[in-house]
């Protein structure tokens, strides 16, 4: 039996959950597979899948084997893209993670332009507001905002956000400027609780206004909405409201009492020995972001 097939072959029903649809994305028989998952648990000595009529689940050893064959193959096909040149040209598919709408907005446009740039790549995006276990998840780049942890991950800093307060210029115009922090309690507020979940907000020189919000929204994306419509002020990531202050439609307020920024880096856990996929698109990805003047 040719062991790196099957291991193949095992990597990919536990994917899919599916002996036939293995088979097919494999481009063999539903027996050829059946008979190579058999022949893989007799040479182990343990069952690793469980079979029903209806559905195929890893048993315990399943789960464990499954992890060493997805870090074994991997190791296998990075020595092979070596051997073969592609840590020179960019080929394959590229997994790349960052927060939802940061994602959307400033990401998406780099990743696109990446794909424009080589067309023999392929890419995935995880835009998504929870922490990214980048390894355990397959993610080859992931954009972080916010001071990191010593993770041994390459990181390299493109930029800054920060966070502001802000509305419209027909708001401020009917209700005055702010001029301190205190100045908010006389305002109206619409405060995002995803962002913002506590009524307390800090500023410069341990400054701290407690907020009684007029309208909770579960967005950012509300909160901002309200505000260009000069319904009243709003606490975001600068970043979030990029286009509207472009645009004149926001205008940031109580700019000199604002917290220090926080950091945007772009991690690859590869390090020096990243294939040449991720150092391209690292390399692009620095250069978009770092020219962006909303960012620095």
């Amino acid at each position: 039996m040719d062991r790196w097939q099957a291991m193949r072959i095992f990597a990919r029903v536990a994917e899919t959950e599916s002996f036939a649809e293995a088979a097919r994305h494999m481009h063999m028989s539903a027996p050829a597979v059946t008979r190579a998952v058999a022949a893989l648990e007799d040479l182990i000595g343990a069952r690793l899948f469980v079979r029903t009529t209806r559905s195929v689940k890893m048993t315990e050893a399943g789960a464990r084997y499954f992890e060493d064959c997805r870090r074994i193959l991997a190791d296998v096909a990075e020595a092979e893209a070596a051997a073969g040149g592609s840590y020179a040209t960019p080929t394959g598919t590229l997994a790349i993670t960052a927060s939802a709408l940061f994602g959307q907005m400033y990401v998406l446009p780099i990743v696109t332009e990446f794909l424009n740039t080589y067309p023999a790549m392929h890419a995935r995006t995880l835009f998504i507001d929870r922490p990214v276990n980048i390894v355990e998840e397959g993610v080859d780049v992931a954009v972080r905002i916010g001071h990191l942890r010593d993770s041994g991950f390459a990181a390299v800093r493109v930029g800054t956000v920060r966070h502001v307060i802000c509305g419209s210029p027909q708001y401020l115009e009917t209700h005055g400027v702010p001029a301190v922090p205190a100045d908010l309690k006389s305002h109206r507020i619409a405060a995002s609780t995803s962002a913002w979940a506590s009524p307390e907000w800090r500023f410069a020189d341990d400054h701290r206004v407690t907020i009684d919000p007029v309208l909770q929204c579960n967005t950012n994306e509300a909160a901002i909405t309200l505000a260009r419509a000069g319904w009243g002020l709003t606490r975001v990531l600068h970043y979030q409201i990029g286009p509207a202050l472009l645009a004149g439609e926001l205008k940031i307020v109580l700019s000199d009492y604002e917290e220090p920024p926080m950091p945007i880096h772009i991690l690859h856990p590869q390090g020096r020995n990243a294939p040449a996929k991720v150092r391209a698109f690292v390399d692009m990805a620095a250069a978009r972001l770092r020219e962006n003047r909303l960012l620095n």
